[in-house]
């Protein structure tokens, strides 16, 4: 790919992660061509539907998304502070978008292999803060992330909204 094609492709793809993440996934094409300075050919040049621009950028946020919870995982810190580190990360992100992807049969497989590497992880992580003490035990790690999903996998979602602080509290280990 040329070195301005290249360019292009990426200031859509950043484009579209920012006011995806600010607005949600009804973001028009129209609207990711212009705030990038683009034409909507060139948009459709590199993402020849909507699909595949959301499916690229959901890409992407979950590989920020690894990266960034992989580094947090390797601190040595609690594992309750890493988990709270990485649900903050979680809700800045267009995460939101994930969930309103199409039905699971046309979801890019690419899209779903990330998605079961973040759970994954935070299924390691959670197991690790239960056996740490700091997160109440009643709950598998697959009904904690399901739980956490709920809470970062929604429109507008914060680190310090009313959802996300009152279901950090409930999976707060009590002594």
């Amino acid at each position: 790919m040329r070195a301005d094609a290249q360019r292009n492709r990426e200031l859509i793809a950043t484009t579209a992660l920012d006011l995806l993440a600010r607005r949600g996934p009804a973001v028009s094409m129209e609207e990711i061509a212009r705030a990038a300075g683009l034409g909507v050919g060139t948009l459709y040049r590199h993402f020849p539907d909507r699909q595949s621009l959301l499916d690229s950028v959901a890409a992407t946020t979950l590989r920020t998304l690894l990266a960034a919870s992989r580094a947090e995982q390797s601190s040595s810190s609690p594992r309750w502070q890493v988990l709270v580190r990485i649900v903050a990360r979680c809700t800045g992100l267009p995460l939101a978008l994930i969930s309103s992807l199409p039905d699971a049969t046309r979801v890019d497989p690419t899209v779903a292999e990330l998605v079961e590497e973040v759970n994954a992880l935070l299924k390691g992580l959670v197991e690790d803060a239960q056996r740490e003490g700091s997160l109440r035990a009643d709950l598998t790690g697959a009904q904690v992330v399901g739980l956490l999903n709920v809470a970062v996998c929604r429109p507008g979602a914060r680190a310090d909204d009313p959802l996300t602080t009152v279901l950090l509290d409930g999976l707060r280990a009590r002594p």
